[in-house]
């Protein structure tokens, strides 16, 4: 699928809201179309199904765009990052997982936004470990909920909470906040000239609808039933050594649990990883019966 599927050109110099109008005009799809289509792209590598796909999600990819405006980036060039990240994931996403298209674009949407953004406030020179993504972030909505949003430098007890809600220090909430620090515009402000629509109505919904909400959850409970289908079939030892290395906030050390069992370090090792193969390998069977279950009921439908 080439970068021009989509049949649209939109620079930041383009007309947004004649943009906005024309990607309106792309009828969303019903659960029976997008299985279709996306099937047919991933067997076939149909083209015209994969332009459907993506052609019918440019309104998510604007609404996540208009999510990010904060940052003082063109909206523009956040949707066309955006519609790359919709590309992305039409082109791995595998329609017999059971969940909607958009609950997994959502994702790559998202990640190349944020790559765009990082990359363009040269984040890099401050560092780029995941905390100090999460604050980039999160700092704007942290402090929106403190009602923290007097200019300037943050009160000290303000710095205090949010360094202890994302876990970094205090220093490097003081310079995130003085390296965000810009003018903001009203979300009142008009899409166009003739004040018809404003930004508010485009911006992103945190809600999750029901479908999507149903569409999770049922994604968590197979996996949790997978995960304890595997590791049922792991010994005592396995098991407890899995569960301690693996599968809890804070690893148990390989010292420990070698002077728990009275073995050495490195066969504590052998055995986490034993038992992490079988339980990969049992979890990757069930996954594959149930695929086979699903596929079987859509054919006797």
């Amino acid at each position: 699928m080439a970068n021009n599927t989509l049949g649209l050109t939109f620079t930041p110099e383009s007309n947004l809201s004649r943009y906005l109008n024309e990607i309106r005009k792309f009828p969303m799809l019903s659960v029976e179309e997008e299985y279709s289509l996306a099937v047919n792209w991933r067997d076939r590598e149909d083209d015209a199904s994969a332009h459907k796909l993506v052609t019918s999600h440019l309104r998510l990819v604007a609404k996540i765009a208009m999510g990010y405006r904060g940052y003082g980036l063109p909206v523009g060039e956040l949707i066309s990052e955006g519609n790359i990240g919709m590309m992305q994931a039409v082109k791995r996403f595998d329609p017999e997982r059971g969940f909607r298209l958009a609950t997994y674009a959502m994702w790559w949407i998202r990640a190349s936004m944020q790559e765009y953004i990082l990359h363009s406030w040269s984040l890099v020179k401050m560092g780029t470990t995941a905390a100090q993504k999460k604050l980039f972030f999160n700092l704007r909505k942290l402090k929106g909920q403190m009602q923290a949003i007097e200019e300037g430098d943050l009160h000290p007890e303000h710095v205090t909470a949010i360094s202890e809600k994302l876990n970094v220090p205090q220093e490097e909430v003081i310079q995130m906040n003085r390296r965000l620090a810009s003018s903001d515009h009203s979300l009142n402000s008009p899409l166009r000239m003739d004040g018809e629509g404003e930004w508010i109505d485009w911006l992103v919904d945190d809600k999750v609808n029901q479908e999507k909400e149903l569409a999770q959850k049922e994604e968590l409970d197979n996996r949790r039933i997978m995960l304890e289908s595997g590791l049922s079939i792991l010994n005592e030892r396995e098991r407890h050594i899995l569960t301690e290395r693996r599968l809890q906030d804070k690893a148990t050390t390989l010292e420990d649990l070698s002077q728990q069992y009275g073995v050495s370090r490195e066969r504590i090792r052998q055995i986490e990883v034993r038992a992490f193969e079988k339980l990969q390998k049992s979890m990757k069977n069930a996954m594959l019966e149930q695929r086979m279950k699903e596929k079987e009921m859509r054919d006797n439908f």
